[in-house]
């Protein structure tokens, strides 16, 4: 999270909480869909890359370990994030004197304009900014002319499973509520090329990324539904807290998505989206 104006609203902000276990399941999410993200990430010409919301550094060790020429300044507004992200890439062997982290409002970065970086990379981020286009306009003042930037978003309309789970349905909708009511948006990966093109982007290209997953592959069905069950639950807390769900819809919920695990023929399907541009 980069985005609120102090440290406790920030909190309030995050939805998913920045609790242990978030933080654990966050490693997790980024090397399980590392292949599907970075499938067609080319930073080969980058040498000085910004990370914007770096959170726990789980990207910031992928991009290490894959663009290996690279130096990388990852920012974010929480200090617990900043912390844990830290002590993460300090036991990386190969991430060692090749980054900096470094706390910042992602909507009024401290950077000299058109500052040392060459390449910009934001994942899952501005699903939980109420500006969007004020990050982006911020990360092209401080991008070199012709740096690319790369940027993965959400688009939680398009998450189905079958067999049909209505509560899980109605679970995800108050999720997808309160990130909205927090100033978030669960549907900004649809928005990016719009987002891209009002702050001067040049060259924007987006595409969508599918998991579409059923009998023809059950053991990588499997192991997403059972890290989006671990996803939907991440929120429970703050949505408890916040009156959207009750203790009776968990409770369905679980159920529903364990009836999912163990069906013969389950799908899972959900898609998001990735967009790549240019500064001028």
């Amino acid at each position: 999270m980069v985005a609120a104006s102090k440290e406790s609203s920030s909190e309030e902000k995050y939805l998913h909480g920045y609790s242990p276990e978030e933080q654990t399941r966050l490693y997790k999410q980024a090397r399980f869909m590392e292949n599907k993200i970075y499938s067609d990430i080319d930073f080969s010409t980058v040498t000085k890359l910004l990370e914007v919301g770096c959170g726990v550094g789980a990207q910031s060790e992928i991009l290490l370990r894959r663009f290996p020429h690279l130096f990388l300044t990852g920012i974010d507004y929480s200090d617990k994030q900043i912390a844990q992200a830290r002590k993460f890439l300090s036991t990386v062997p190969y991430a060692t004197d090749r980054y900096e982290l470094l706390q910042e409002n992602a909507m009024d970065m401290s950077f000299n304009s058109q500052a040392d970086f060459d390449g910009a990379f934001l994942c899952w981020v501005l699903e939980h900014i109420p500006e969007p286009a004020r990050v982006l306009s911020e990360v092209r003042r401080v991008l070199k002319p012709g740096s690319p930037i790369v940027i993965t978003e959400v688009l939680n309309s398009s998450f189905f499973v079958e067999p049909y789970s209505p509560n899980v349905l109605q679970y995800w909708m108050r999720f997808n509520d309160l990130q909205y009511d927090m100033s978030g948006d669960p549907f900004v990966g649809a928005k990016l090329g719009n987002l891209l093109q009002s702050v001067g982007y040049q060259r924007i290209s987006t595409e969508t990324k599918t998991y579409h997953l059923d009998n023809r592959n059950p053991a990588k069905r499997a192991e997403m539904i059972g890290f989006w069950t671990e996803l939907l639950l991440s929120g429970l807390p703050q949505l408890l807290d916040a009156g959207y769900v009750d203790a009776e819809l968990a409770d369905k919920v679980k159920e529903e998505m364990h009836i999912v695990a163990k069906s013969p023929n389950a799908v899972f399907f959900y898609t998001f989206i990735q967009a790549k541009a240019f500064t001028s």
